[in-house]
Order: structure tokens, then sequence, then C-alpha cells
């Protein structure tokens, strides 16, 4: 049976006294709260054609959780398990999400599966669901990656989001083992201003898609994939650089997230990005819209604090196309100078179900 990897389980709070620690005393997100595109359109509570948890704004904390199916359990038979276990979590997931502290948390729960998992069961995968290759760089712990069922939850409080996490656990019964855990935070600026600060202590901007550009780049009919990485940073190595360098290498102001050459924070690719004043091999350089013919992902990115010794950034990023994370992936390995301060330890990718609907529980196009 794989062994569930136990994350940190302190608050927020604890998590800024492990990273004051560290000598940098700040927090991450891969974009601005504000940059956020609204959630979209559906009716009210659990249900709709797509869940919750994509383009909903992002809370203040998130966990994520990997299961796998009994390896006992394939074919038809593991067809009826799954679908007998999502139709329990929709039926708890709709019961405790519409709960008047669930919306006060603004506690969403995602749910996909991984690329294993369709042959296991007899079924035709989604189009783009495949594994990520080898990345240069990488140093993957096995116990932390893959799954074949992988949770999102977020929410603005760590209870929220534990409380419904052990309700799943339990009624995924004997059908389900948990395989890796991890825990994120989103706390607020350490210098009172609304945009989080990342643990290198940089803003990192509103670099997320529009409504629209989330049609054309994020959203399959009413599908998505999921990347993620558990992503371990060297903040004491990158502390040590003068501000300069530092800003060289991300690509950006430290003090005001803007461009380098003192432009408004707020350029997109198309109008003017921070790209245009930043070196070649800078960070946003290497990440820029624009080498992918526009294509864009959707970040909610977290910090993680497993210890003094052990911090980084939870990436998770919502695309049409898991292949247009590997090609950027692929340009930071190669020119990207910050990929010499950070080291994937844990990475998985799934395919996010379309939407509960009353009588169609989560599942039901895939598992008929």
């Amino acid at each position: 049976m794989p062994k569930a990897t136990n994350a940190a389980s302190e608050t927020p709070t604890r998590r800024r006294v492990l990273i004051a620690g560290a000598g940098l005393g700040l927090t991450v997100t891969a974009c601005t709260r504000a940059a956020d595109p609204p959630e979209d359109a559906r009716g009210p509570g659990f249900h709709g054609l797509r869940q919750a948890g994509v383009t909903t704004p992002r809370q203040a904390t998130a966990l994520l959780l990997a299961y796998d199916l009994d390896p006992a359990l394939r074919g038809a038979e593991g067809v009826r398990a799954l679908k007998a276990v999502l139709g329990t979590w929709t039926h708890a997931l709709a019961e405790t999400l519409e709960s008047d502290s669930s919306r006060a948390a603004r506690l969403t729960a995602t749910v996909g599966i991984g690329p294993a998992l369709p042959a296991r069961l007899g079924l035709r995968a989604p189009a783009a669901l495949r594994d990520l290759p080898a990345f240069t760089g990488d140093r993957l712990d096995p116990d932390r990656c893959g799954g074949d069922l992988v949770v999102q939850l977020c929410a603005d409080t760590a209870d929220a989001t534990e409380s419904i996490a052990t309700t799943l656990t339990r009624l995924a019964g004997e059908a389900l083992y948990p395989r890796w855990r991890q825990d994120g935070f989103l706390p607020p600026s350490p210098d009172g201003g609304t945009t989080p600060r990342n643990l290198l202590g940089f803003q990192d901007g509103p670099a997320n898609p529009t409504p629209e550009e989330c049609e054309r780049w994020v959203w399959s009919g009413n599908a998505t994939y999921l990347v993620v990485r558990r992503v371990h940073l060297r903040l004491e190595d990158f502390a040590r650089l003068a501000v300069h360098r530092q800003e060289e290498i991300i690509g950006r102001d430290r003090s005001t997230g803007g461009p380098l050459d003192g432009g408004p924070s707020t350029g997109g690719p198309s109008a003017g990005g921070p790209e245009d004043a930043a070196p070649p091999r800078s960070h946003v350089r290497a990440v820029s819209p624009r080498l992918d013919a526009g294509a864009r992902m959707l970040r909610r990115g977290y910090s993680y604090a497993d210890g003094p010794t052990d911090q980084g950034m939870l990436f998770l990023a919502f695309m049409r196309d898991p292949a247009l994370f590997a090609r950027v992936q692929r340009r930071m390995a190669a020119q990207d100078e910050l990929s010499g301060f950070t080291e994937a330890r844990g990475s998985a990718v799934a395919y996010i179900l379309p939407g509960a609907r009353t009588g169609r529980p989560l599942g039901a196009e895939l598992l008929g």
C-alpha cells in the first residue's frame, strides 16, 4: 500500500516564523490576487458545468491530496468502485460547500484524474492527459509524485481544508489509498501592500490570463488540466545576492514588481510587458507567452514551508494542454538563471473533470 507523505501542518503564522528564520520573511504567490480572473458564471453552491477552484479568486490556503486506486481494482470492477467513490464525494462536497461556514471560508474542491487511471479502467483517456516528461534539474521524490486522483482544496482557513480532506479520505473507504499531500499558504504582503511577495522577496505581477483568454487557453469545454510542481527554493543562496543581481535574474524591480525600465507593473505580454526590459536569461523572458504563440496558463501558486530547510513554491497551473508547461519548463532549464536556485521535488498532472450537476456526479462524462 502506498504510504502518504506527511506535509507540514503548521498554521500560516507559524510558517512565517520559519521563513523569517531563513532570512527573507516573505511569502509567495505566482500572480497577484487582484489579477485573478473572476469565477466562472455558475449556479449557486457546488453544482455547475465547471468545477470551482480554477478561475475562482485565490483563497489564503491550499491543500493538495493525491490518491491511488486499489491495485486490485481494474476494468469494469474499477469503474464501479470509482463511480461509487465519486458519487459519495459529490454528495458530501455539495452538502459541505453549500453550508454557511464553508461559504464564509470560501472553500472550494477541485477533483481530477491522473494519466495512468484510464488505461487501468479500460477507458479512453482525455486527449492531452499524459505524464510530464523528465526535465533537466528535477530531483523528484516518487512518494511526492503522480496519483490516480488529485484533489485541490482551497479556503481562507486551513481548518476548512483539513476538515473536508478528512471527510474525503474516510469516504474513499478501501477503494482509494492516500499517496501524498501538500499544503500551501498565501499570507498578506508583510509591507502592507495588496500583492503578496514570494519567498524570494519579489512581487510576481498581474500575469494571469483574462477571462476571455481563459476560454481560449485554459478551458477545454468544461474541463481543464492541472500541473502540480513542488519546487524547493535555495532561499539563502538567493538572499546573498545583491538586489540588482536578484532583479536581473527575475527580470522585475524588487520594490515595485514592475519592469526594470521603471514602467508600470500591469503591462501584459501584448502591451509591452516586463520581458521587454528584462535581461535575456531572466525568468520573465523564459516564461513569456510570446514564445508560445500567446498560449497562456492560469497560475494559482502558493508557498510551502515543511521545516526551516525545505521551503518553496507549490506551483499550481491550469491549461488546455500540459504540453504548454513542458515547453516552458524546457526553456527555463536551458536559459532561465532562476533555475539555478530551484529544484522540483514533486510533480503531478491531472485532468480536471467537468462539474457535477443534479443527477450527474463528478466523473459521469468519463465513467458513463
